[in-house]
């Protein structure tokens, strides 16, 4: 499941049945048609839109195909996967709940889950609401455990691998990090404090008041959806191939909607109509972690602004699909996009949607310019000084920066990606390649050794000069298992390669990145570190894969 972007933006919701306005020719509904028509002009996927402002919807269409079988056209009554977007639903509902004082964001969640296992630092409700829980993301860490996405994936599944976690990303509260799971366990919370699961729960006290009649969280992957659109996605001959979308997640995912119900529900965020006041304000307030510092996201929906605008907003990618929402207070415009493939950007449809009926012109596309050297009366670096700089730096498991020569300078060069060249900008910063991303280096007082930081990113290096040769990789060879998982991996030597070997996966080559620690080219493994023991046998190793999922620990076993 793609990770978030931004959260939530909806604007204003009506109980009584929604009075569309008229999609009356316009110069603002042409620019807007102008934009999208490429999804008419032949057989594709496409998307639907809705645009309310002030209260009232004044813009709803379709483009494009919701079935290429059947050559369907996609209308604003079709009904989408919104994936993450489903998010907001379920933020609105502990928003609610709390509201009512029937649960407090500072409550143990075992309190009301005590499946899950006891912890020093017990989870609190609001740390799953805002993202700082450490709870495990169920996509990347299902996929190591052997599962794929077309598999069927229930929230049963997903709430077994919780309550078996021995470890999560981090202690609860110390830091934000997205996680679909935590989600889930908000979904479980809701039924086992009101009796009703999210999917019964949200029927009755949100989708029926306002008159979203095509919106439910899908609870059966088999169920039969009326004008229902199918995800796609492009296969390696560019023809587009049939996503399968066989999850049933409530809470996190598995909500269907169309833009016709968005729109009801964009109002309610005008005029707050379903919720009340006091949870649409809680479902408004972003996080914090323990030491006071802020996080970006809300109950369900990113905080933030757009040409210093503030704005709710949420993405979703799922099965093809591609989602997202914006609510704009100020200017009391909420824009829903809804596409059944990959290839449309939802996030980019939307900001050009807005920019017609903010009356702004679209910012110019293209990178900032490269810094040339002597931007801060530093004409170059000596040769001396560069090979100061020169090394591997560890930004984490399984992600280094190797800074060497080449063509007349130093590059750049992260794991998995080719060479950049590095440009001075004074002694200790560069510019990596063209695009203007800063690369800046310092002295670690405490180990006394060169940093690096870019992105936001900061690494340490471990290693001067040539790479040293690797361990033996005979003593990695065995058999590992994660109880945490209920899954296990076979190590293997072939032809001086190591490689992971599992039933469902198959043979996973490993590449040396520095000491025990081993890369692959498959996302959920991007690292797979060897731990050793006080006399240096190997007794097991840690799945770092996607940024969701740390230190997954495998026990060696044979």
């Amino acid at each position: 499941m793609r990770p978030m972007i931004p959260t939530l933006v909806l604007a204003a919701a009506l109980c009584a049945p929604a009075a569309f306005a008229q999609d009356a020719p316009g110069s603002r509904a042409a620019r807007v048609d102008s934009l999208f028509a490429r999804y008419d002009s032949e057989p594709s996927p496409g998307l639907a839109l809705v645009v309310v402002r002030d209260g009232r919807v004044v813009l709803r269409r379709g483009y494009g195909l919701a079935n290429l079988e059947h050559r369907v056209r996609i209308t604003p009554e079709t009904v989408f996967d919104v994936a993450s977007v489903s998010k907001q639903f379920t933020g609105l509902a502990v928003a609610m709940l709390v509201a009512e004082g029937r649960i407090a964001l500072s409550d143990e969640v075992r309190r009301y889950i005590p499946e899950l296992p006891a912890r020093e630092r017990p989870i609190t409700i609001g740390q799953l609401v805002h993202h700082t829980s450490g709870v495990r993301d169920w996509p990347g860490a299902l996929s190591v455990a052997g599962w794929r996405y077309d598999d069927v994936i229930s929230s049963g599944q997903i709430l077994a691998l919780a309550y078996r976690a021995r470890t999560l990303n981090f202690e609860p509260g110390a830091d934000h990090l997205y996680s679909n799971t935590g989600y889930n366990l908000l979904a479980e919370l809701v039924a086992r404090v009101t009796g009703q699961s999210l999917a019964e729960w949200s029927r009755a006290r949100l989708f029926r008041p306002l008159g979203m009649t095509r919106t439910h969280f899908r609870t059966d992957y088999r169920e039969v959806i009326p004008d229902r659109a199918y995800g796609y996605r492009r296969g390696p001959d560019g023809a587009f191939l049939a996503i399968p979308d066989n999850l049933v997640a409530p809470g996190s995912s598995s909500l269907f909607s169309s833009v016709d119900d968005l729109g009801r529900w964009l109002r309610n965020f005008d005029d707050l109509a379903v919720g009340g006041r006091e949870a649409h304000r809680l479902m408004r307030t972003p996080g914090r972690l323990d030491d006071g510092t802020p996080v970006p996201y809300a109950f369900g929906v990113l905080t933030g602004t757009y040409r210093g605008m503030p704005m709710f907003t949420h993405g979703g990618g799922w099965a093809g699909f591609d989602t997202y929402t914006v609510y704009m207070p100020e200017q009391r415009l909420g824009i829903a996009v809804l596409a059944n493939s990959d290839e449309v950007d939802a996030q980019r449809a939307t900001i050009q949607v807005a920019n017609v009926y903010l009356d702004v012109e679209e910012s110019p596309a293209g990178t900032a310019p490269a810094a040339t050297p002597g931007e801060r009366g530093v004409s170059a670096i000596s040769p001396a000084a560069a090979e100061t700089h020169v090394g591997l730096y560890r930004l984490g498991p399984g992600r280094y920066l190797r800074i060497d020569h080449g063509g007349g300078g130093l590059t750049v060069q992260e794991t998995g990606g080719d060479p950049q060249p590095l440009t001075p900008v004074s002694a200790a910063e560069y510019v990596i390649g063209r695009g203007g991303e800063r690369l800046v280096l310092s002295r670690d007082s405490a180990h006394g050794e060169l940093t690096v930081e870019t992105a936001g990113v900061r690494g340490r290096r471990v290693q001067r000069g040539a790479p040293p040769s690797p361990p033996p990789l005979a003593e990695f060879v065995g058999t590992y298992e994660s109880p945490e998982l209920g899954t296990s991996y076979e190590v293997t030597l072939r032809a001086d390669t190591l490689a992971l070997v599992h039933p469902r996966h198959g043979r996973i080559p490993l590449t040396p990145l520095w000491r025990d620690d081993f890369g692959s080219a498959v996302w959920f493994l991007r690292s797979v570190e060897f731990q050793r023991d006080g006399q240096g046998r190997v007794t097991g190793f840690l799945v770092n894969g996607d940024p969701r999922n740390r230190d997954i620990r495998f026990d060696r076993r044979r």
